[in-house]
């Protein structure tokens, strides 16, 4: 019998139920759930919603992360809100400051083998020590916590054999880079990579976890490193040695597929604004004037990362046409940076050194000027991402991005002739846990508070007889879903409150949208390849939902937008024929016969009313997915269960 790859071994120790080949539906156990608090909270209503008691998982943890900018009570109402529902439910509670979601986790929490899902589509970051490391919406998520299972498709497993070492000025977020240029967005949909080879053990477990945080731009359900010494050592310095143990595949393994990466190959690259595929290297965009440089992110904030930008900066002084930001990942990163020097290096040459915190990275603070360009190390670019519409926003490793705050333009680092920082790791990483309030064992009868801005979960429409709506929005490749929802302090305010959400809806794409939906009464929004890419937030199902979108018919969707739209009632729709998606225009009138038989037999036919073509679509949909979707979604179909 074939051996087993580490990913498969970490599937099959949490398989409940399921098929053996990818695409198969499989339910897995869940050890451990996160939550960051712009998604958080509207999960903790769906578990409140679905009559659930107190969470199931062995960890379940709520960060206070994104919605920092207390710019009015509406996000202290959130964390209020959060920090009841914790006690009531039994989940750790980590207050606003402690860190972004993923890093805190990986020092806190993290466990070599133990399954983790999270309502951020980061969640694959704990794949850096051979975590099963899951995104999902927050349904899917409250479902887990109240002991279910996650359904999902199973993945395709790809080695990816990574040999060489890295050169100096060469990083972990050029190999991620290098494989978005090789890939694209789109390259990783329905796949799941696993990490081997030589090339492996040069990595700290820091760059390991900035290739799986980045592996979602490409579209991965998962991506995963064994754990071995490097993971070994990582756990000694945080102190927590007696919680590591070795996993690896086995020497015979057989994959789906397989790739290679010479790591000596590597060389610094910039991801130019707009996606984070638009990757060229550097001497492309050598000479772009830059005025301002962000460094942090859940993907690029470590004690590593930062070092090493320290290490540039000091002793110099950041360009005056340049604003530089620095967002440590962790209190515990922010207090060692600290006690080895390296935050006074970082002040002393003019960059501002601040919260830990998601900070920027989803347009909250921080918003670039107009007609500027803004060098971050972020995971995504974006279009108005950054909170500006019509930014300028660069991708690249924090190595790149302090030069270019030195000379207030990318610059290729190697022609320069500085001396390349060392990959660098503090001595210790304490394991304070001070602004993480554990559960409280006896918070099951005490109130939730909900501030003034809240409203009820919503529900999704059943569908019964035929469909027939007008596409109220035709849109291209590549839609994520911020375009559908946005980040930014705008409209983050408003994510326990749907139907003030709904009106942010594509927003920066169309905003008459809003209003042409709600004249329909029923909608249907067409659009291109990867469509809700990005964020795993479900907001960009439900708040469309509730404006009357009864289905989405594209080139390709994305893993967690599909899970989402299924999840809230909405038809995930994909062209049979790619080519009929020219023949639609926005406002014909598409008509559906009989959704439920044709979902049955994965052969939807769709009429255009206007031109008299029948377009065929599918949704690939399980057994269970169709009755969910029919019933109007997870909410709808439980309650009709439990009413039945």
């Amino acid at each position: 019998m074939p051996g087993r790859s580490l990913l498969t071994r970490l599937i099959d120790d949490h398989l409940i139920e399921g098929g053996a080949r990818p695409g198969d539906e499989i339910a897995l156990r869940i050890d451990q759930v996160l939550h960051q608090d712009a998604t958080g909270a509207m999960s903790f209503l769906q578990f409140e919603a679905m009559g659930m008691h107190r969470v199931r998982p062995r960890i379940v943890v709520q960060y206070a992360d994104h919605q920092s900018l207390q710019n009015d009570s509406r996000h202290a109402d959130d964390h209020r809100f959060l920090e009841t529902a914790c006690r009531r439910f039994g989940a750790y509670y980590a207050k606003p400051g402690v860190g972004i979601c993923h890093v805190v986790h990986l020092e806190q929490f993290s466990r070599p083998g133990e399954s983790i899902l999270g309502t951020d589509s980061h969640t694959p970051h704990l794949g850096a020590v051979a975590m099963l490391a899951l995104g999902a919406g927050g349904i899917d998520v409250a479902v887990a916590m109240g002991g279910g299972p996650y359904i999902l498709p199973r993945p395709a497993i790809v080695r990816v054999e990574l040999t060489g070492q890295l050169r100096p000025w060469s990083t972990a977020k050029d190999v991620i880079l290098e494989l978005l240029r090789r890939l694209t967005v789109r390259g990783g949909i329905g796949r799941a990579f696993e990490y081997v080879g030589p090339g492996v053990a040069t990595l700290t477990v820091p760059e390991r976890a900035t290739i799986a945080n980045m592996g979602t731009e490409l579209g991965l359900t998962q991506s995963v490193f064994p754990s071995d010494d490097r993971t070994r050592a990582y756990f000694r310095l945080l102190g927590r040695e007696e919680e590591w143990m070795p996993l690896a595949a086995q020497e015979d393994a057989v994959y789906d597929d397989h790739m290679s990466l010479d790591l000596d190959a590597i060389e610094p690259l910039v991801a130019k604004p707009g996606q984070p595929d638009a990757v060229v290297p550097i001497g492309e965009v050598a000479g772009t004037a830059v005025q301002q440089v962000i460094v942090g992110s859940c993907t690029n904030s470590s004690y590593h990362d930062l070092a090493a930008v320290a290490r540039i900066l000091g002793g110099r002084t950041v360009a005056s046409s340049v604003s530089c930001v620095i967002f440590p990942g962790s209190m515990q990163t922010a207090v060692a940076l600290t006690r080895d020097g390296h935050t006074l290096a970082l002040q002393e040459s003019g960059a501002v050194v601040t919260t830990a915190t998601c900070g920027a990275c989803p347009g909250y603070v921080h918003v670039p000027s107009v007609d500027t360009v803004s060098l971050r190390t972020f995971n995504r670019n974006f279009n108005g991402r950054s909170g500006l519409n019509g930014d300028r926003v660069y991708l690249a490793s924090p190595e790149v991005a302090a030069v270019a705050a030195l000379h207030g333009a990318i610059v290729d680092p190697r022609e320069l002739g500085l001396v390349p920082p060392p990959v660098a790791m503090p001595a210790r990483i304490d394991r304070d846990r001070t602004m993480i309030v554990p559960p409280d064992p006896g918070g099951a009868d005490l109130p939730l508070w909900k501030g003034p801005g809240f409203a009820e979960v919503p529900l999704g429409r059943p569908f019964a007889g035929p469909l027939e709506a007008p596409v109220t929005i035709k849109l291209g490749d590549k839609i994520s879903t911020d375009d559908i929802s946005p980040a930014g302090a705008e409209a983050i305010t408003f994510r326990t409150n749907v139907p003030k959400l709904a009106e942010y809806v594509f927003r920066r794409r169309d905003p008459d949208f809003v209003a042409r939906a709600r004249a329909a009464g029923s909608s249907i929004v067409v659009g291109g390849e990867a469509y809700g890419q990005g964020s795993s937030r479900e907001h960009a199902a439900i708040a469309p939902m509730s404006l009357g979108v009864r289905a989405v018919l594209a080139k390709g969707l994305a893993r967690i937008h599909r899970a989402n739209l299924i999840n809230w009632g909405v038809l995930p729709l994909t062209f049979a024929h790619p080519a009929d998606y020219d023949g639609i225009e926005q406002g014909d009138i598409l008509a559906i016969a009989d959704p439920a038989g044709d979902l049955a037999r994965d052969d939807v036919r769709i009429v255009n009313r206007r031109t008299g073509a029948t377009i065929r679509a599918r949704a690939g949909l399980t057994a269970r997915e169709c009755a969910v979707l029919l019933a109007g979604g997870v909410l709808a179909y439980t309650r009709a269960g439990v009413a039945g």
